[in-house]
């Protein structure tokens, strides 16, 4: 287990000094003082699998310094396995309880599982003293609460991001396995009601992910910021620019299927095209394939459009964008998911393929890879998140502050949960449905009144609902909670 780095990021301060933040601020302060009595002298640990690519990675460094800044010792650690079946294998449960793959478990797959949490744990163990609260995110480290529980006195709670609102063979499957190390478990947290399985129900609380808006990722940028950022990772020409290019650039696949640095070939048009943009893992459950159809179908209907409507359609390109392969260690999948999004792309006629850009994102700086996603969501006039499955969209979330219409999909909890069709942006019943798919999309970009109307909406919503300071306050509440009635049992016995 490593423990990560905490970049530097706005404190609560600088939250404060933005006007329509500082509410948001007082109330989490308020929510600190009245837990630090209770949570004093203890360190929270959060524990995940990645430092970066996903959701959590995303979230964790924010989370981290602001309850810092609240008064408590925070320190944020990652598993690591010197064997990538590990990993092979909790993506398999990750697809399990979102009813995708084999149901089939193995013993030698649950060994596996449990001697590498073990280690982990054998070294966390080392750091923890006496009254910690351990935070365990996802699958991939759970198995290490049992040994914490037999070997120190600490509160354990795991957060569960993903879920699905169906019981299938193959979520039957992963729950029996994750249910034999939840018992170790003072509380569960999720993201939504649906995902709760009936046996945790009465350890159970919902808290909504949320973002940071004064992070790098979602930071307000001028003109000038967004043209600056995409010409220094080589996704636009103009210049002279200010700041010099990144060290590491935005690649691009290239019309023959191969990668090639963005600049090497023409221009996308961010700043001058209708811009329909995707920001993902590359994970079959997001969507991309389909997607892309429908977005050449929708190109194929455009063309018995008349005037503007006709122009405005054939001009828009699709952006699909994900982080570079191999820089998201827990997800293992993601080449062969690339790989099958390539071969359909390099199949397509020249002239479709020259209004697609496939974008491999840098993640060698967190910095730099969020300035790009930043600007290129603020690029787009719609931000599309096709998900077959999805615990909640953060992508969804980072365009609705960004007042940026969603196209996302209502097979999907998290997304239904977070726009309302015809209030936020729009929703499609069936995200593998492309006739519907490229009927909604055209559809979305001849409406540039309601795309205007829409995002306006949807700030407004993550500004009431998405927003990290309502997370950390429900964060301190459980934390505080789980603390006292263990207090509570222990003046019992």
């Amino acid at each position: 287990m490593r423990i990560a780095e905490i970049p530097s990021l706005p404190g609560l301060d600088e939250h404060a000094a933005v006007a329509h933040l500082t509410g948001a601020v007082a109330a989490l302060r308020s929510a600190a003082a009245e837990a630090r009595p209770a949570l004093h002298g203890r360190t929270l640990w959060m524990i995940n699998s990645t430092e970066q690519g996903g959701g959590v990675a995303e979230m964790l460094p924010g989370m981290v310094t602001l309850l810092r800044e609240c008064g408590l010792d925070v320190h944020w650690g990652v598993i690591e396995s010197p064997d990538p079946r590990f990993f092979e294998f909790t993506k398999r449960i990750h697809n399990l309880i979102h009813d995708a793959g084999e149901p089939e478990i193995s013993p030698e797959d649950v060994a596996l599982y449990e001697e590498v949490n073990r280690r982990n744990a054998l070294e966390l163990l080392r750091r923890l003293k006496p009254g910690d609260i351990v935070a365990i995110h996802d699958p991939q480290p759970l198995a290490m609460a049992p040994l914490l529980r037999e070997r120190a006195d600490v509160h354990i709670i795991w957060r569960c991001h993903i879920g699905l609102d169906e019981h299938t063979p193959r979520t039957e499957a992963a729950w029996r396995l994750l249910q034999q190390y939840t018992p170790a478990c003072d509380r569960v947290i999720f993201s939504a009601p649906e995902y709760v399985p009936e046996s945790l129900s009465e350890r159970s609380e919902i808290i909504h992910p949320a973002i940071d808006p004064l992070a790098p990722k979602n930071a307000d940028l001028s003109l000038h910021a967004v043209v600056c950022i995409l010409a220094s990772s080589g996704l636009t020409g103009v210049g002279p620019v200010v700041p010099p290019p990144f060290e590491h650039q935005v690649e691009r696949i290239g019309f023959d299927g191969r990668l090639v640095k963005a600049a090497q070939m023409d221009e996308i048009g961010l700043l001058s095209r209708p811009i329909v943009l995707q920001v993902s893992r590359w994970d079959h459950l997001k969507g991309f394939l389909p997607l892309m159809h429908a977005f050449v179908r929708m190109k194929a209907l455009a063309t018995s459009e008349t005037g503007r409507a006709r122009r405005r359609a054939l001009l828009a390109r699709l952006v699909l964008a994900g982080p570079a392969v191999g820089a998201v260690t827990d997800d293992p999948e993601a080449r062969d998911v690339l790989d099958t999004l390539v071969r359909a792309y390099v199949e397509l006629p020249p002239a479709t393929q020259e209004d697609i850009a496939i974008l491999l994102l840098p993640m060698e700086s967190r910095n730099e890879n969020a300035l790009i996603v930043n600007a290129l969501q603020r690029a787009a006039s719609i931000v599309a998140q096709n998900s077959l499955r999805e615990g909640f969209g953060l992508t969804i979330a980072e365009a609705m502050w960004k007042r940026v219409p969603v196209l996302t999909s209502a097979a999907a909890v998290g997304p239904r949960t977070q726009i309302v069709d015809g209030e936020h942006g729009r929703l499609v019943r069936d995200p593998q449905d492309v006739e519907e798919l490229a009927r909604v999309l055209g559809q979305m970009l001849q409406q540039p009144e309601e795309r205007a109307r829409w995002a306006r909406n949807a700030q407004r919503r993550a500004h009431d609902e998405f927003m990290i300071f309502t997370q950390l306050r429900r964060w301190l509440e459980v934390c505080r909670e789980v603390v006292e009635e263990s207090a509570s049992v222990a003046g019992h016995d």
